[in-house]
């Protein structure tokens, strides 16, 4: 049990539901111990199963029946559970001594008994528990080879009309239906194992349909019925693997799969899973069909995936360009995959012409992928071709005037030792949008930040005092200028305070409070602390009623 501890339990939950975990301690009932699980139920929002696995190969795992731990995280409940067990260190190792004796007196009684006893027992299990029942009533009709009783069962455990009220299964009943859905994968595994998988494979093909019929009637939002397709989609693939039916055919079913065109879409089924059962011959015809859907629509999403997942899967990098290349993006995004996929290739100079093509192809620079553009600077860096990468980021910085392109054009400049020019002529732009009000992407003009960015303080100032400036550009100022410039900061930080006075919520106060810290110490620098004092007063007596904010001033000593 020494992975059980409070450390491992906070590594695999997080802090966060860790200490949520906390809270639920006296949720946790019908503590179970095993040998090396424990089981309990946990009251939360509804009532959750949880299981701990203490000694599995991974270390310290569990699993819980919420809405997040069926996505596969360590959740609070598990937590919960694990700290219960924790506060029991005494009484977990006798309990699990006591699971393996019951275990191995249970294996020992069940060795003993004789063949018409064990019958007996089977039968009176088979009497009290209809789930067990029926999946042994599905097994022995595998085992007959009945395909006909087994296929009409399987049509009743697809059939959502127990669970349905007006022809819907609502969230509730969503994952008793889909445990149900889930005993046709058994029944399907069973005519394989039994030696029946060809029949098995027409069966699935037909389950596959079924379910895909049913999702639209089912909540599904936790995704049980995901589950149960992709248990569909194992069992497909062991039962031809078993069967090995004919390979053209098997290619055929599989490309029409992948194209939605077999009403079967629930299931995800790769085709290249399939490559030991389609051997050389059904791989041709493969890839033929898939040939062939492509060209026939070039642009379609699943003809367009299927392409590339073959072309890739066979090393064939000039069909993965083709099929990209027969649907550009407008935004030269396409060709930056294109250039990615050469350079994997070792065809750097290939890529490069795709890079730059991309550039040229983009109907606006300003709104052309800027990863596109990072990637063919970097080539031309790597290359030391530094004007062209300078030339780049210049047009990329007139397209898009922001205070990153600023930044981008400013590092290859300076790698260029070109600079100051280049910083005269990307000023002028930002100044002339700034004259005509076009503010940068934050809010204000990118003039103001750009020259921030520079720590180019006084002209920051200068530019927003002439062209304006948005608040938050004006507390950077603000900051920036307080030791130079502390009765110009105190008017900035005065006026950014009026306005949250009139505000409530305990972030304006966090605000607030920042702001006067700021005037005192302007004040401080401008030796009046006697006005600070006098501001102060008159802010609290007029704030008086607003106890945090009280609470937070009396914090900071305000």
């Amino acid at each position: 049990m020494s992975g059980l501890t409070e450390a491992n339990l906070k590594m695999l939950a997080g802090a966060r539901s860790f200490e949520r975990g906390r809270g639920y301690l006296d949720a946790v009932s019908g503590v179970e111990v095993g040998e090396g699980w424990v089981t309990a139920s946990v009251h939360g929002t509804e009532r959750y199963e949880v299981e701990l696995f203490l000694d599995g190969p991974g270390g310290l795992s569990g699993e819980c029946d919420c809405p997040y731990g069926r996505e596969g995280n360590f959740c609070k409940h598990l937590v919960a559970l694990g700290l219960t067990v924790l506060a029991r260190p005494e009484s977990l190792p006798r309990q699990r001594k006591a699971a393996r004796d019951r275990a191995l007196d249970l294996d020992t009684w069940l060795c003993a008994l004789s063949k018409d006893e064990l019958l007996a027992l089977v039968r009176e299990q088979v009497g009290e528990d209809r789930r067990l029942r029926r999946r042994l009533e599905l097994r022995a009709a595998s085992a007959r080879g009945d395909i006909a009783s087994v296929r009409a069962r399987i049509r009743e455990l697809l059939d959502i009309g127990p669970f349905a009220q007006y022809g819907y299964v609502e969230y509730a009943d969503a994952r008793a239906y889909a445990d149900q859905a889930g005993q046709a994968v058994s029944a399907i595994g069973g005519l394989t194992g039994s030696g029946r998988a060809a029949d098995a494979i027409i069966l699935v093909r037909e389950a596959m349909k079924l379910l895909a019929g049913a999702v639209e009637s089912v909540d599904d939002s936790d995704g049980w019925l995901g589950e149960v397709g992709a248990g569909l989609a194992d069992a497909h693939l062991a039962a031809c693997r078993a069967a090995r039916p004919d390979p053209e055919e098997l290619a055929r079913w599989l490309i029409g799969h992948a194209l939605g065109e077999s009403d079967d879409g629930l299931t995800d089924i790769d085709p290249l899973d399939y490559a030991d059962v389609l051997g050389t011959e059904g791989l041709v015809v493969l890839r033929k069909l898939a040939v062939q859907a492509w060209q026939g629509n070039r642009r379609g999403w699943a003809e367009k995936y299927l392409m590339e997942r073959l072309a890739k899967a066979g090393g064939d990098v000039d069909a993965v360009i083709a099929v990209y290349a027969a649907d550009l993006a407008p935004n030269g995004h396409t060709h930056l995959v294109i250039a990615r996929e050469l350079d994997t290739a070792r065809r750097p100079a290939e890529a490069l012409c795709w890079a730059e093509r991309g550039i040229r192809e983009a109907r606006d620079l300003a709104a052309v992928d800027t990863a596109l553009v990072d990637h063919l600077c970097d080539r031309y860096t790597q290359a030391e071709r530094l004007a062209e990468a300078v030339a780049l980021r210049r047009d990329h910085f007139c397209a898009r005037r922001t205070l990153l392109t600023y930044q981008q054009l400013r590092a290859a400049a300076r790698a260029a030792d070109c600079w100051p020019a280049e910083r005269e002529g990307a000023l002028a732009l930002l100044r002339a949008d700034a004259e005509q009000r076009q503010p940068g992407r934050c809010g204000g003009p990118a003039l103001v930040d750009a020259l921030l960015d520079d720590k180019d303080v006084d002209a920051a100032w200068q530019a927003a005092t002439e062209t304006g400036a948005d608040d938050r550009q004006w507390l950077t100022l603000a900051d920036h200028a307080r030791a130079t410039r502390p009765t110009d900061a105190l008017g900035v930080y005065l006026r950014l305070v009026e306005p949250l006075t009139a505000q409530t919520g305990n972030a304006i106060y966090e605000q607030l409070v920042s702001l006067l810290l700021s005037i005192r110490d302007c004040h401080r620098r401008l030796e009046s602390p006697e006005e600070f004092t006098g501001y102060v007063t008159a802010l609290r007596t007029a704030q008086k009623r607003k106890r945090n904010l009280m609470r937070l001033m009396d914090e900071h000593h305000l």
